[in-house]
This record gives C-alpha cells, sequence and structure tokens, in this order.
C-alpha cells in the first residue's frame, strides 16, 4: 500500500511539475511576441500618421473638350451638347505615395459617372471623360474626392443645346 502511495504521490509531482514547464512555456512565448507586438505597432503608428497627415491639394480644376499633352483644350463652363465627349481635368498636388481619387459626375443632382484615378507623384495631372447624351442638357457638376470621399473641389458647368 505504501508502494502505491509513494507512486501516486510521485505521478502527482510529476504532473505538476509538467504543467509548470507548460505554463512557464507559454508566459515565456507571450513576453517574447510582445515586442514584436508592440514594435509593429509602433512602426504602424507613425506610417498612420504620415497618412493621415498627407494633405490633397486641387490646384487646377476644368471641364474641357479635350485634353492635349495632359493640359486642357477648350476649358469653360458651358458647352454644346453637340460635342458629345466632355473631359474633368485636374492637377493634383501633397501626395506623397500612390493614392487614389474620385471624379463623380452629377447632371443636376443625380450621379452620373463615378471614375477613380491614381495619382503617383506629389504633383500629378489626370482626367476623366465623359459622354454626353442628346437629352443630358442642363447644369452639371463634377466633384473631385479623396480616398475618403471628402470633397476636395466641384467643378460646375453647364450642358447647352
Amino acid at each position: 500500500m505504501k508502494r502505491i502511495y509513494t507512486l501516486s504521490r510521485m505521478a502527482f509531482v510529476l504532473i505538476c511539475v509538467c504543467l509548470f514547464l507548460v505554463v512557464t512555456a507559454q508566459a515565456q512565448q507571450e513576453k517574447a511576441a510582445e515586442p514584436a507586438q508592440a514594435q509593429q505597432e509602433t512602426a504602424a503608428e507613425p506610417a498612420q500618421a504620415q497618412q493621415e497627415t498627407v494633405v490633397l491639394e486641387v490646384v487646377s480644376a476644368a471641364i474641357c473638350e479635350d485634353v492635349v499633352d495632359r493640359e486642357p483644350v477648350g476649358a469653360g463652363d458651358s458647352f454644346s451638347v453637340l460635342v458629345g465627349k466632355l473631359f474633368c481635368f485636374t492637377k493634383i498636388v501633397g501626395a506623397e505615395t500612390d493614392v487614389e481619387i474620385t471624379h463623380a459626375w452629377y447632371f443636376g443632382d443625380t450621379e452620373r459617372a463615378r471614375i477613380t484615378l491614381t495619382v503617383k507623384s506629389s504633383s500629378w495631372r489626370t482626367y476623366s471623360s465623359k459622354i454626353l447624351q442628346a437629352h443630358e442638357i442642363g447644369t452639371w457638376h463634377v466633384d473631385v474626392l479623396d480616398e475618403s470621399g471628402n470633397v476636395l473641389d466641384t467643378v460646375d458647368f453647364e450642358v447647352v443645346q
């Protein structure tokens, strides 16, 4: 009986030692992971702050009849529906990395097109276009939006007979 008691006690001690080792190993792994996670969070914070501080600015925006050599041609605020196609030209400054802007074309209050464009440098010219339908006579505007949907600029124009 004494032998069984001694074996049971030894088994109990062995189980306790094993549990202690497992718990200690897990604690060490978690401790080792904390600095790596903290470094990742610390590294992510400046990148996030940098993205948040990037302020895009529209320095030039125009509705025009064409874009040639990255410059607007036939810019104005009133166009005949007979031109058939109009362009929204924008020059954007302030991008530190590739970002996207959007041209949202509105006929009256109805969105007619949404075009996403990539801005690839700190000073970038880009444009979108819209084919006009014969019945789309009236007031139009294009909202230039940043990646968060904030309006950077609005270009108003009209389409006439």
